[in-house]
């Protein structure tokens, strides 16, 4: 078996491969472990666990809004990755929430961008799973956030905004398509306005999108000549490392509220954190 993972998995040197078969790394279908004198057999399935990228762990605690049998509602920090993908694994907000509430089968109904902190609605198994997912795949959630950006004087508000957003992959950036049917739309609302020290004149906005395309509050604000505060994506994509966390995206998911497709009844969750551009300010 050890010569075959060797072939079979070129990136794995063959003293990593002898080490992972020490710590029982490699398992079959059912989670056994499988030993390194075990011969090789056609249409096995072999599973292992990679070496995970040392993580920064990013400031603020994850923290529980709400919590019963069906759902668990997170009050996610900025920097903090919804779900395990790429660079952000064990300090993502579903591994962490599955470790400290010992639920294994944690898992979101819908996603917030790493860098926009606020409410998380996740189910606690399986079974619930779909059910609420469809919540937000039908438009039937009513999400409220709240954003700190640029401010213009000259610019009416409240505004609905309306456009075709694509999102390439490989590409940072969402853009907008002109002359294409609208598949996002979002209001936009002010609450106040200062001028900053350092900022300059900045606005307190309420946010309200009926579509959830890729960065599209991100996208919607700039297209106003408002871009959101520390915005690394918009207008310009700025060059910062991954464990720079000196600049949380002035962005919070600050209510959700939808009628629970189990029980029919409605469901109301406010975050509880702040946005530090505004009260610093």
């Amino acid at each position: 078996m050890r010569d075959f993972l060797v072939w079979k998995v070129p990136r794995l040197t063959p003293e990593r491969i002898d080490e992972m078969f020490a710590e029982q790394r490699f398992v079959d279908e059912g989670g056994t472990p499988i030993s390194v004198e075990a011969r090789f057999a056609h249409h096995r399935f072999i599973f292992f666990h990679r070496d995970l990228p040392d993580e920064a762990a990013p400031p603020g605690e994850l923290t529980v809004l709400y919590r019963d049998e069906r759902l668990v509602v997170l009050d996610k920090p900025h920097f903090t990755a919804t779900i395990p993908r790429g660079q952000h694994v064990v300090h993502s907000a579903v591994v962490r929430a599955r470790r400290d509430l010992d639920l294994p089968e944690l898992s979101p109904a819908h996603r917030l961008d790493r860098l926009t902190a606020g409410v998380l609605l996740c189910t606690t198994q399986r079974e619930f799973r779909r059910d609420y997912q469809q919540v937000f795949e039908h438009h039937r959630a009513t999400k409220t956030y709240e954003a700190v950006g640029r401010y213009r004087s000259d610019l009416v508000l409240p505004a609905e905004v309306s456009s075709h957003i694509r999102k390439e992959r490989g590409q940072l950036q969402a853009f907008e398509v002109p002359d294409a049917a609208a598949n996002s739309h979002t209001l936009i609302e002010l609450l106040d306005h200062r001028d900053d020290p350092e900022l300059g004149p900045i606005g307190r906005y309420r946010v309200s999108p009926t579509t959830g395309k890729t960065h599209q509050i991100r996208l919607h604000m700039n297209s106003l000549g408002i871009p959101i505060v520390h915005d690394p994506f918009y207008p310009e994509v700025l060059d910062q490392e991954l464990d720079d966390f000196t600049r949380p995206l002035q962005l919070l998911a600050r209510e959700l509220r939808f009628i629970d497709p189990l029980d029919g009844n409605e469901r109301v969750f406010t975050s509880e954190r702040t946005l530090e551009a505004w009260q610093s300010s």
